[in-house]
Formats: structure tokens, C-alpha cells, sequence
């Protein structure tokens, strides 16, 4: 489980930030468009007082560890956004019976998939046809499946890992807009996933063959999403909407790919997938740990 902690200023700031109203005003009613681009230009900037200010700005708002970083130093607040981790840092549950999270993330809205419809958040529904892009025979291949929503906060650990041994069989990418997924934002804009620049990443899982979809949405100040897996020098931006063959096979646990920023990831399960025991709607996860059970494989 991930700690919160903080100084009284940043508790201070906290329930400045719970206010709904001026949540919401303050991370929406802003061009979103023009803030996340300047988000991704002021973030690279590697002048050392810049740099230096913006960290602890950072961290001063957010909930930041970094003693699990590789590097000690970083040049700029973005690639302390996109750090990578000390090797072993995020232990990787080997049972091949469970799908484990791809990310460090706060559990959101999760169940079953039931007449082509999920929850972003409690009372709220959405259209699954409508999260990926639709792709009608992908929305059909997951009814009845299992779902779950998970958010990564502002200054968690920003990259994504395969949740099992797996082929990545095409990867799409969609254009949309850049609201904030935080909680307070679900519960007032219909169908905010579907509104969003989100990537379809479909997956086959070795184990049993499963079909699995990660989708990977950007939020406001996301300044990129980026996939290690495709080719060198391709930006997924750069596609045009185009369904990707990949075909490159990755081990559970291998780093797929990195928000510049928090945001959330939606896991689509087929049916038979069950959420693991324990797990509930604010629940903190870690990469690597356990968040979906497989079907039970027939006997040989």
C-alpha cells in the first residue's frame, strides 16, 4: 500500500483542492488544450532554478516519493515525471492465474461489463463502443467480461507494464480533449473516457489465449503518451487514427510505455475474469500486484 503524507500546507492545499466547485473551475474551465501544451514545454526546461522551483512546486502539491528512482538527479520536473524505477522496486506477482495492475494507481470504478456498459464512476455509465473508438467486434469480444478503472495521481510513478506474458496484437490511437479524470470531474462530465485522447492497446494473454485491452487515457497537462514497444522515432500522435499491427511479445512485468503526466488506465477483461479479493474502489495499487484472476484453465 502507497502512504499519504504530507506538511500542513500541503494538507492545507488539500482541502483548498476538495472544494468541488473550485476544483473544477480551477482544472477545467482553463484551455486545457493551451495548458497542456505549455505543460509540455515548461516541464523539459533544464535551467537549474526553473527546474529546482518546478520540482518543489511538485512536490509541495502532489504526494511525491522518489527514493525508489534509478537516477538521484533529474534534469527537469519532466523527467522526474517520467522516471524509471531501481530494478526490483515494483516486485511482479509470477502466478500465471492472475492478470496483475499495470501501473501504480488508486482503484476507481470496476465490475462487470453488462449491456455494453461500464461505470466511470458510481451512477454514471458509459458506452464501451464509444471508449474504443467503435470498434464494434472489440466491445463485443468483452461483454460480460470484467473492468477496472485506474488512476494515476499527479505524482505517482507515470509508466505502464505488461499485466502478463503477452503479444501486443495492434495499437490505435484516438484523438480528444484533456479533461482532468480526477473524481470530481467523473461525476460531472458524461462519458469523460470517451471525450479524451486515449490509446486501444488489444492484447493477447499466453496464458489461455485471452484477449485483453488496455486503454491508456490522457487527462489535462498529459503533455504525451508514449509506447516503447513501437517502432524507433514513430509518434503515436503522428498515426492518424490508424489500427497499428504490432506483434511484439513482452513478458509480464516489461515496461510498455509512460504518461507525461498522471492519468487513468481502463483494463477490459473477457469473460471469466474475476477483480481479485480485496480490492475496492479506492484501493492503491502498485505495478505488479495482483488485480484480475484468469479463468480457470481447462485440465490437459
Amino acid at each position: 500500500m502507497m502512504t499519504v503524507s504530507g506538511s500542513p500546507l500541503r494538507k492545507a492545499l488539500a482541502r483548498i483542492g476538495a472544494q468541488e466547485d473550485l476544483n473544477f473551475l480551477l482544472t477545467n474551465r482553463l484551455p486545457r488544450r493551451l495548458a497542456t501544451r505549455f505543460m509540455g514545454w515548461f516541464s523539459r526546461i533544464e535551467q537549474p532554478v526553473v527546474r529546482d522551483l518546478s520540482i518543489a512546486a511538485w512536490r509541495l502539491f502532489c504526494d511525491v516519493d522518489l527514493r525508489d528512482a534509478q537516477e538521484t538527479h533529474f534534469s527537469s520536473l519532466h523527467a522526474a515525471f517520467v522516471r524509471a524505477l531501481r530494478p526490483g522496486a515494483r516486485p511482479i506477482a509470477a502466478d500465471p492465474a492472475v492478470l496483475t495492475s499495470p501501473s501504480d494507481a488508486i482503484l476507481g470504478a470496476h465490475g462487470r461489463i453488462e449491456a455494453g456498459r461500464l461505470f466511470q464512476i458510481k451512477g454514471l455509465s458509459y458506452p464501451l463502443i464509444n471508449l474504443l473508438g467503435g470498434d464494434v467486434a472489440l466491445a463485443r469480444a468483452h461483454e460480460g467480461g470484467c473492468y477496472a478503472t485506474l488512476r494515476l495521481t499527479a505524482g505517482m510513478y507515470h509508466r505502464f507494464h505488461a499485466p502478463h506474458d503477452l503479444r501486443v496484437e495492434s495499437v490505435r490511437h484516438i484523438w480528444g480533449d484533456t479533461w482532468n479524470v480526477n473524481p470530481i470531474a467523473l461525476k460531472r462530465v458524461e462519458a469523460l473516457f470517451c471525450r479524451n485522447e486515449r490509446a486501444i492497446l488489444r492484447l493477447c494473454v499466453a496464458e489461455g489465449g485471452h484477449a485483453v485491452t488496455l486503454v491508456p487515457v490522457a487527462a489535462i497537462l498529459v503533455a504525451g503518451l508514449r509506447l516503447g514497444f513501437l517502432p524507433e522515432g514513430l509518434a503515436l500522435r503522428a498515426t492518424g487514427g490508424q489500427t497499428l499491427p504490432s506483434g511484439v511479445r513482452m513478458a509480464k512485468g516489461a515496461e510498455m510505455g509512460w504518461f507525461e503526466h498522471g492519468s487513468t488506465i481502463v483494463v477490459l477483461a473477457p469473460p471469466g475474469f474475476t477483480l481479485c479479493p480485496g480490492l475496492s474502489v479506492g484501493t492503491a495499487l502498485r505495478v505488479g500486484e495482483p488485480l484480475m484472476r484468469l479463468p480457470d484453465l481447462p485440465s490437459a
